[in-house]
């Protein structure tokens, strides 16, 4: 009787998930939440690309990138 209990509390919390998922997405339609979310793919792949045509400019004495370029999170290759 007690494991009944348990299962359908378990069936209404997903239930209630469930819901609450749906009314979140809607939200987030109506609200134009959705708009241009392309653009960060861009802004990845520009910055990528500036740091390989930046990369001969940033170039030590010895041959090695310079270690700080002045922009925060910024993924280096030392290939």
């Amino acid at each position: 009787m007690v494991s009944m209990d348990f299962t359908w509390i378990a069936i209404l919390a997903s239930l209630a998930m469930g819901i609450g998922t749906a009314l979140i997405f809607v939200f987030a339609v109506k609200g134009n939440h959705f708009q241009n979310f392309e653009d960060a793919k861009y802004q990845v792949f520009w910055s990528d690309l500036e740091e390989l045509v930046d990369a001969p400019k940033k170039e030590g004495t010895n041959g090695e990138r310079a270690k700080n370029s002045g922009r925060t999170g910024e993924r280096r290759s030392d290939h």
